[in-house]
């Protein structure tokens, strides 16, 4: 059970969450998170050191909200055609996001990669444990005979992860979730070729 303290701080980095993943870190103030939250500056700052220790807080919340998600997805589909597609279904309405705000692992991608190394490094890892997974996840397609030996893992896993994230940002943009649905579909569609 959570101490008060406990329940103050992630009450704190639940709120804070949506703001940072749809404003970006450079775009929230501390005033904003002040606001969302109705807590003292002295509160805030009682758990928190700065706005960095703040932000690299709610960034591992987000991106540990975003990996769960995923996990328990996939982890409900028996096969590995299945697995992948779970995963594909989880963007296929890219305005209206398990996250509000889109893909946190995108958005902060785009925003670290100049201005926070440390938040890089930490969505560097995300994505790359996620496509090590996907790669896995396909190699033991090929295993159980489900896939074609022509699959290849490493090759389908970077090409869907990034046109699924690429999709997202771009439809985000558009303000419609139409091209996510037709994107899904091929990638699907690409996938079902070298079915058994």
């Amino acid at each position: 059970m959570l101490t008060k303290a406990e329940r103050t701080k992630q009450f704190i980095l639940e709120t804070a969450a949506p703001l940072f993943n749809e404003r970006g870190v450079a775009g929230v103030h501390i005033d904003d998170v002040l606001a969302a939250t109705k807590v003292a500056k002295g509160c805030l700052y009682g758990h928190f050191e700065n706005k960095e220790d703040l932000s690299v807080q709610v960034i591992d919340l987000l991106l540990s909200k975003m990996t769960e998600k995923i996990l328990t997805t996939i982890g409900q589909a028996d096969t590995a055609k299945a697995k992948i597609f779970a995963f594909l279904d989880l963007y296929t309405d890219p305005l209206n996001t398990y996250i509000r705000g889109g893909c946190p692992i995108f958005n902060m991608a785009v925003e670290s990669d100049d201005t926070h190394p440390i938040i890089k490094k930490k969505v560097a890892a995300v994505i790359t444990r996620g496509q090590e997974m996907a790669v896995a996840i396909l190699k033991q397609g090929i295993e159980n005979g489900e896939f074609s030996t022509k699959l290849d893992p490493v090759v389908y896993a970077f090409h869907m992860v990034a046109a699924v994230e690429g999709g997202v940002i771009m439809c985000r943009a558009m303000n419609t979730a139409q091209p996510m649905i037709s994107l899904i579909k091929s990638l699907k569609a690409e996938l079902e070729r070298y079915a058994l």
